[in-house]
Formats: C-alpha cells, structure tokens, sequence
C-alpha cells in the first residue's frame, strides 16, 4: 500500500496567510530544527503536527521528501482533517503522517500538537514486552500517563483510528508497541517537554538495563514525582523549548524563511 495520499497531492484552493499561522509555522519550523539538533531524525520519515487556532481543524505538518533541517516557515505544509493540503506544495503528504496525527487532532480537543519518533531507545522500549519502566527518575514523572497500542503494520488504514484513540484515552504519552513513541499536547512546548522527558526514560532505561537488576522506586514516591501541570509547569515548557530554539537559532535561523 502506498505511504503517499493521493488526495493530498491534488491542486489546492489558496488561502490568506493570517499573522496567526505565521506565528504557528515559525514556531513549528523552530521545533522541527531543535528534533534534528537532538538526533530525534529518521531521513525523511516522522512527524509533528501542529493545529493553526481558528474554527476549523486544519494543522501544520512537514512536506514529505524533507530532511527535519531542511523545514522551513514556508514550506510546511496546511492540511484540512481529511489530509487535503489547502494551498500548492510540491512535495506530498505522508499518508501514515497523516492517518496517526488526524485522529488524534480531530478527536482530541486539547491535542494542538503531536510528535511522532523512531529514536534507537524509543523503538527498543517500544519492543520490550514490558513497556516502559518507572524505576527511573525520568520514567517516575510519567507513571500513570502513558498508554499504548498495538503495532499493526504501516499506519495507512483510517480504520486504525479508532482503535488508536481508544488505545489512547486521555494518556498524553503513547508507547506505539513495535514502532515508536507519542507525545501530544496543548501546544509545541508542553508536547516537548512531555516527549523530553518520555525519551530520557527511554534512555536511561535501555541504559541501566545492559548494567543490572534495576533498583525499584518505592510506590509512595510516584505521587511527588509525578509531574501535574498547572501554571509553574506551563513556565518551565516554554522556557524549555525557548531555550532550544535560542540554541538553534544561533547555529541557522533559516528556519524562519
């Protein structure tokens, strides 16, 4: 089955550019960038997506055929929810892309943003019959808060939607079994961060794992360390993610062509 979605290749009307979605593609722009400063790439393949704020679901994601240093403001690509690109690009749309983040987008009221990896340790948590351990400092802060589903070959059939978001519920972190890991959240920096932090406990388990028996956290311990939003978490995203694309910018600021 083709990874390519017909429909999205097809003319497009065009739209006004509105200050708005400029703002949204800068900062989508930006984080594709710090993914590729972190490592977080896989050629060509993988995602993040984010929502343009207005009444109708339309997001941002990259064009198909792009390195993640190669994105720019300008040439990502607006999709509706049914993955048609709203102006000209000549580059395609993934289909898989597509099918994983539309779902959650269109389903998910607080899901502005979704970010799709392939790391090493991320598909290797992602194989372990076990899942994800919380026996780290970094997995303890996402206890409760991750789900998964189960891998069912390339994700080009819409029908997997549903059992996605079933799969999902209201967990923000998603271990995609056999593939890779999710994170989506109300904006670039709080999905971020969440994926950050997802990540790291990847790493330092697949890490401590090849040196030993892993020494347990106690269970009255997860209720300090898990992480629970509010205004000073809000903060601490977006001087996270600010502080990545200062990083970024200083290297290459193209990314806001």
């Amino acid at each position: 089955m083709s990874i390519y979605s017909e429909k999205a290749v097809r003319p497009a009307r065009e739209l006004p550019l509105s200050e708005t979605e400029r703002k949204a593609r800068v900062e989508l722009a930006a984080c594709y960038r710090v993914f590729d400063m972190l490592g977080w790439t896989e050629m060509i393949f993988n995602h993040i997506t984010l929502r343009v704020p207005g009444p109708e679901v339309r997001f941002l994601i990259n064009p198909f055929g792009l390195h993640y240093r190669e994105i720019t403001a300008s040439n990502l690509i607006l999709i509706d929810i049914e993955g048609h690109p709203l102006r000209e690009s000549r580059w395609p749309v993934n289909q898989a892309g597509f099918v994983i983040h539309s779902a959650i987008h269109g389903a998910i009221g607080r899901a502005h943003c979704v970010m799709h990896t392939h790391t090493t340790t991320g598909c290797a948590v992602a194989g372990l019959k076990d899942g994800l351990s919380h026996d780290n400092f970094y997995g303890a802060m996402l206890r409760g808060r991750v789900a998964y589903h189960d891998f069912e070959g390339v994700t080009v059939d819409p029908d997997e939607k549903e059992r996605l978001l079933r799969d999902i519920g209201d967990k923000p972190a998603v271990i995609l079994r056999n593939h890779g890991l999710l994170a989506w959240g109300a904006s670039i920096p709080e999905t971020f961060l969440l994926l950050w932090t997802l990540q790291r406990a990847c790493d330092v388990q697949i890490a401590s794992s090849a040196a030993g028996e892993l020494y347990p956290i106690r269970p009255e311990v997860f209720e300090q360390t898990v992480r629970e939003g509010g205004p000073a978490e809000k903060r601490t995203c977006d001087d996270v993610f600010a502080a990545m694309v200062r990083l970024v910018e200083a290297k290459d600021p193209s990314f806001r062509d």
